[in-house]
């Protein structure tokens, strides 16, 4: 599936509006209308802005897994997204991005792509540092 096609999936799931999502994202309803047409594809900041607006993976919005929940791995594995990470710490997703790509958080780990850090903490690792 396209990302129009996945991105608009994801909203009527949410019973989002592209209003809505603006809001939520920054991203004016313009561009998110010409990214619901299939106009014009995102850059990849602004995919990963719309998969936290409408807690999704980036990678069901790009069509590589169809599981939409940010939670999984297309590998079957468990990963907390960072915005969840920050919220049960208390601290920024800045913070958990920075630390995680220092390697002084011990729930996590950064990984350097070409051009982004992709995010992966582990759900068990994140309890015991919290002492849940």
């Amino acid at each position: 599936m396209s990302f129009a096609k996945n991105l608009k999936k994801a909203m009527d799931e949410r019973n989002m509006s592209q209003a809505e999502l603006s809001a939520l994202t920054g991203i004016g309803k313009s561009s998110i209308s010409q990214y619901l047409s299939g106009k014009n594809e995102p850059k990849q900041k602004a995919v990963e802005k719309i998969a936290d607006a409408l807690e999704c993976s980036v990678a069901y919005l790009n069509g590589i897994t169809t599981c939409s929940d940010p939670t999984d791995d297309p590998n079957g594995l468990k990963n907390v997204p960072v915005s969840e990470a920050a919220k049960r710490i208390g601290k920024s997703e800045q913070f958990i991005r920075v630390g995680l790509q220092r390697n002084i958080l011990p729930f996590g780990v950064a990984v350097k792509l070409s051009s982004r850090f992709s995010y992966h903490i582990s759900p068990k690792l994140l309890n015991e540092y919290i002492g849940a």
